[in-house]
């Protein structure tokens, strides 16, 4: 079983940035495909990026694409979302999560494994 845990989070003002990690488990890290996904109070959660196995191919979603930066390192068992020019409308829980196989995917049913959130609140 794979165990994810997400670290890097807090208050921030706009415009500010922030740094999350989330370092998994497992020796097969380089086996998975690693996602960000993220949950406001009273809404679904969304995706917000995702990396392949080998860090190559990336995706954003449109409201966070040219902010943010997903990366990865391999020896480190750890996948990085680097948070630029933070909005109040980035506040929410972020989940890292994780599937078999190379590539991505942004629907959050494909992913089996998920870390247990970290809290980002961007206030003025």
């Amino acid at each position: 079983q794979v165990q994810l845990v997400e670290s890097g989070g807090g208050t921030v003002q706009i415009g500010g940035s922030l740094r999350l990690s989330c370092a998994a488990s497992t020796r097969t890290f380089s086996s998975l495909a690693m996602a960000w996904f993220r949950q406001a109070p009273g809404k679904e959660r969304e995706f917000v990026s995702a990396i392949d196995r080998s860090g190559g191919g990336t995706t954003y979603s449109g409201s966070v694409k040219g902010r943010f930066t997903i990366s990865r390192d391999n020896a480190k068992n750890t996948v990085y979302l680097q948070m630029n020019s933070l909005k109040p409308e980035d506040t929410a829980v972020y989940y890292c999560a994780g599937r078999v196989g190379n590539t991505y995917d942004t629907y959050r049913l494909a992913y089996n494994f998920w870390g247990q959130g970290t809290q980002v609140t961007v206030s003025s």
